[in-house]
């Protein structure tokens, strides 16, 4: 029987597009790649239905076995930026080898972003990604994802900590994000993997609705929290500075200043979006996200 696998799936996107394609097709066979079959998140998906096989991205031949019969695969790009450039390749290699039927990847939607940008690296990859995949000749779908509106909180901490700094600080400018929830990407794609016909060899560009700054969001949390929360964007030498004065994680802060930096410079600023269309509805918005976080 042919089988939908989605990576992932032990994640927050995998597993919600699993959930979510799961109830939009009956008597459908979905599988889900876990490293560890035997972990507690694998046995809770397996315990709903979905088959379980293993595979790691680090493991070629793992791959190879995991993707035998299968005629659609959700390829969640990784999370291991060192490591991803080839685990990525040996996704799509094992992908060409086990002959699977049409890959959904998701990569990133970004303008042009500078060879000297210090987040050129973490995201040539989903370029390098898409060029692998139409060179192997299978089909594709390219699911082209902003940033998770959960970047938000994970930059800012948690509502005590913003109440007490009464302060946005980071170095983003005045730079635009069309950010979204990764609930709603993960329906998106569900909806896509449901009726893939009009997709096939395509890019899909998965845009919010909205394109908000940082002293955007900076009001609508004083309008949350009723306090009033100023934004502040310092250079990044000055961010890194009193990051580390704070004894914020180096690899945190490294993280912010990139993503800082590629706001400024309206890498995530993307111009067109069909997320609404898929979804037939708009993206919840930034604010109505952040009070479900802040509130």
């Amino acid at each position: 029987m042919d089988t939908t696998l989605i990576t992932g799936a032990t994640g927050s996107l995998g597993g919600s597009v699993a959930r979510m394609l799961n109830e939009k097709k009956e008597n459908s066979n979905i599988a889900v790649l876990v490293r560890d079959v035997n972990a507690d998140k694998a046995k809770e998906l397996e315990a709903l239905g979905f088959e379980l096989r293993q595979g790691d991205y680090d493991d070629r031949a793992s791959l190879v076995s995991a993707f035998q019969n299968v005629s659609q695969l959700y390829f969640v790009s990784g999370s291991d930026i060192a490591n991803r450039t080839k685990q990525h390749e040996n996704v799509v290699s094992a992908a060409k080898e086990a002959n699977v039927g049409h890959v959904f990847y998701t990569g990133v939607s970004m303008n042009d972003i500078d060879t000297n940008s210090s987040l050129y690296f973490s995201l040539k990859v989903h370029e390098l990604t898409e060029k692998w995949i139409k060179e192997s000749g299978l089909k594709y779908t390219f699911l082209r994802h902003n940033l998770y509106a959960e970047v938000i909180p994970m930059f800012l901490g948690s509502k005590e900590q913003i109440v007490q700094s009464k302060m946005v600080y980071l170095p983003t400018e005045n730079g635009r994000t069309a950010f979204v929830p990764r609930v709603d990407l993960a329906e998106a794609g569900a909806n896509i993997l449901a009726n893939p016909t009009a997709f096939v060899n395509k890019s899909v560009e998965l845009n919010g609705a909205e394109k908000v700054t940082f002293e955007e969001v900076a009001n609508y949390l004083s309008d949350i929290t009723g306090e009033s929360i100023a934004y502040v964007s310092p250079e990044i030498a000055e961010f890194e500075k009193v990051m580390t004065e704070n004894k914020v994680p180096a690899e945190y802060i490294g993280m912010m200043s990139a993503f800082g930096e590629g706001i400024a410079n309206q890498v995530f600023d993307t111009p067109s979006s069909q997320l609404e269309d898929i979804l037939g509805r708009k993206n919840q918005s930034v604010k109505d996200f952040l009070a479900e976080v802040y509130g």
